[in-house]
């Protein structure tokens, strides 16, 4: 038994990235700047990471939507590590597989009425984000390897 989970919120650094496997899935990339604020020697500190994250199917979709670059996300996903060689050296990148995304809503001023709704059934089109929190689920099972 294994345990690989992730869970993150954060801003993105660029509007999403939509793409197809050459079999037709649909997969967005997305980049997520996450903020960590703690106090070092008295003074208020923040160190932003930043990650890749992959949605796939009509998740995928619908995140390129309704999702630009500064748009708040939330993600829940697991960790990938892909591994290749480039000339003679073992290069590796980690990247988040997303198995729900949860859209904040936009910053004006005003609170959402509703802490947020679930994601819509397969077909239907999930509000804007800014109207509501929204949540989609990601499709954990369409997450397989571009040279498939």
């Amino acid at each position: 038994m294994s345990l690989n989970s992730v869970n993150i919120m954060g801003n993105l650094t660029r509007d999403p990235e939509l793409k197809y496997t050459p079999s037709g899935k649909t997969v967005c990339s997305l980049s997520l700047a996450n903020n960590r604020v703690y106090t070092k020697n008295g003074e208020k500190t923040t160190e932003v990471s930043y990650f890749d994250v992959e949605v796939w199917g009509a998740a995928a979709e619908n995140c390129n939507k309704y999702l630009t670059k500064g748009s708040g996300i939330i993600v829940e996903g697991r960790l990938r590590q892909d591994r290749w060689e480039k000339d003679g050296k073992t290069q590796s990148r980690v990247r988040i597989i997303a198995n729900n995304i949860h859209f904040m809503p936009k910053k004006t001023g005003a609170s959402p009425s509703s802490g947020g709704q679930s994601a819509p059934a397969a077909g239907q089109q999930p509000a804007p984000a800014g109207e509501a929190e929204v949540s989609l689920n990601a499709q954990p099972a369409d997450a397989v390897a571009w040279d498939e």
